[in-house]
């Protein structure tokens, strides 16, 4: 995997990934940025929700569940002095779906978290991650 990350002006950046896509990012305006794109840390973070929210629909449709939504509200403390890592991230996941069964979502919530999403698992080297769940008739 590779990734090239160009400064763009100001405080902001453009990364292009090694599968051709764009990114931009841009600093807090009290550290010089114009507030006009996420912060790294903030993708960070979103790369995360997505990565174990790919992993939680792919686990549930694998297993012929019928889901129909998935999002993960994601919360994070982050450190109070350099490095700001994060030191707690909570995901909140609603899985929608017709006759989803709580224990079949915890049980792909828990894979990924254990198993397949090396975002989290990467993640939770300096963060405590906790999980919980909602699942919704639809």
């Amino acid at each position: 995997m590779d990734c090239t990350v160009r400064w763009h002006d100001g405080m902001s950046f453009v990364a292009e990934t090694g599968s051709g896509h764009l990114v931009t990012m841009d600093g807090a305006p009290e550290a010089g940025g114009r507030n006009l794109a996420p912060r790294p840390m903030e993708l960070l973070l979103a790369g995360a929700g997505g990565c174990t929210a790919f992993d939680v629909v792919l686990i549930l449709k694998r297993g012929r569940h019928a889901v129909s939504g998935c999002e993960v509200k994601l919360q994070a403390d982050r450190a109070e002095v350099d490095p700001k890592v994060f030191t707690r991230i909570n995901m909140h996941f609603v899985v929608t779906g017709k006759g989803l069964k709580p224990e079949a979502v915890e049980r792909a919530v828990n894979l990924s978290a254990e198993k397949y999403c090396s975002a989290s698992i990467m993640l939770g080297k300096t963060a405590e991650i906790t999980h919980s769940v909602e699942v919704v008739e639809g």
